[in-house]
């Protein structure tokens, strides 16, 4: 796993993305999901890539179930974007490096 993505959970969701400076790229993800380990490399890619601009943050649905209930995460992978707080930008299942770099362009 990259350096640059770090594991959050409920207690940590707000400090984390919430009250950031910074966008946020949020990934729902589990153990179990294939996609979700699909677009894991992808996403560490970026968030590399991003170093400085975005910050990336994955929440495993199973161990943390508040957050995703209180975004109404009913699929996964789902990766969303936040900006002062507030979700700009939602993309549920496995997407391309090409398009996941496009919403965050679009977004940032």
């Amino acid at each position: 796993m990259s350096e640059h993505v770090h594991h959050i959970d409920d207690a940590d969701f707000e400090a984390q993305v919430l009250n950031s400076d910074e966008p946020v790229l949020v990934d729902f993800w589990a153990e179990w999901c294939g996609p979700c380990k699909m677009i894991s490399p992808i996403v560490d890619e970026l968030a590399a890539a991003y170093a400085g601009k975005l910050k990336v943050v994955k929440v495993d649905i199973d161990k943390n179930q508040m957050t995703p209930r209180n975004y109404a995460v009913r699929g996964i992978p789902t990766l969303m974007l936040f900006k002062g707080g507030k979700v700009e930008a939602t993309q549920v299942g496995a997407v391309s490096k090409t398009q996941l770099s496009q919403l965050i362009d679009r977004t940032i």
